[in-house]
């Protein structure tokens, strides 16, 4: 089975409706008047933590308001998005949402406390990420290859972690096991930073993961990397062969970044988000954080992100159904 990479059509449509004119709201200064919240539904540490404390670090240089950045993990990203669904809809609350809380969870999960599409007003796809396979230093297997070979020879012995049940990088972990045909045990955490911690400690040996977060640990040997999981190399680590190439043909998943708000928020403020969060990632030191590790920048508009959404949806759902994977939603 092989994960399609989402395609550049949805990122060079006409951009005749991006510039907006200014709203009164704008000049009469009145949003916004106080700090704003940006809920990341992962544990601190991870890939998508990574990115919002880079945007809003920046945004609220541009904003001259503080934009805090606060991590509510649980249920697969599900708690976090659901209590933004939920929010007032007045721009002061954002959501850092990914391909988990908007397309893989709807895809596995048996029940949704949220509509991806209706329940939230989109904003900017800020980054596509991409994906890595990570092992501790002390892992016998040095290569994909040995790595199967070891899996093979050993049924269920080894275990993977990820950042939680039905995220990405659980559904690369199944993808890998199911193209490789060897069994491992899934060890899903409460987001990136924690199963990190634990891989790194030795405490669960192999863990999939997006490369933003792990490649700190890659360049100081505190983990192993095996192989990028997009279709080419990643920029930021050249030697490092992707799982096309290191033995599984076909193989690809990756991960992605966006700002949402409720559903209902005035377009005015989504068209203001927009264009701060854009901007943010103009900034010099946001680009090259961002470009170090390999994340491709996007900024979109509001509605270039609605049909993203709408496309890794229709993408989604049918590999979940292929490859049985269902799981309790909440």
């Amino acid at each position: 089975m092989t994960v399609i990479r989402p395609t550049r059509r949805l990122f060079v449509a006409s951009m005749a409706g991006a510039a907006l004119p200014m709203p009164a709201v704008w000049a009469q200064g009145a949003f916004p008047s106080r700090p704003l919240t940006i809920v990341v539904p992962f544990a601190a540490g991870g890939s998508t933590d990574i990115v919002a404390r880079l945007v809003a670090q920046q945004m609220a240089k541009q904003l001259g308001q503080q934009v805090i950045v606060e991590n509510r993990a649980g249920a697969g990203g599900n708690a976090g998005s659901r209590a933004v669904a939920s929010a007032s809809p007045d721009g002061y609350t954002m959501l850092m949402g990914t391909i988990s809380t908007h397309a893989l969870n709807t895809a596995v999960m048996k029940k949704m406390p949220y509509d991806p599409v209706t329940d939230f007003e989109p904003i900017s796809l800020l980054a596509i990420v991409p994906n890595v396979m990570v092992v501790n230093p002390q892992f016998p297997a040095k290569t994909v290859k040995e790595c199967i070979d070891l899996l093979k020879a050993n049924p269920d012995k080894y275990s993977y972690a990820s950042s939680g049940n039905g995220t990405p990088l659980h559904l690369s972990g199944e993808l890998f096991k199911s193209m490789a045909g060897v069994k491992m045990q899934h060890v899903p955490y409460r987001g990136a930073g924690p199963a990190l911690n634990d891989v790194v400690a030795n405490v669960v040996p192999i863990m999939f993961d997006n490369l933003p977060s792990s490649s700190g640990f890659i360049s100081q040997g505190t983990l192993r990397g095996l192989a990028t999981l997009g279709k080419e190399r990643a920029p930021s680590f050249p030697d490092l062969p992707t799982m096309s190439e290191a033995g599984l043909p076909g193989y690809e998943t990756y991960t992605w970044n966006a700002l949402f708000a409720p559903a209902k928020t005035p377009k005015d403020i989504v068209a203001r988000l927009n264009a701060e969060a854009n901007a943010a990632l103009k900034d010099a030191l946001v680009k090259q954080r961002l470009t170090d590790v390999s994340a491709t920048i996007v900024g979109s508009t509001p509605d270039q992100l609605r049909e993203h959404v709408k496309a890794e949806l229709a993408k989604w759902i049918p590999i979940a159904k292929a490859a049985g994977i269902e799981i309790e939603g909440g």
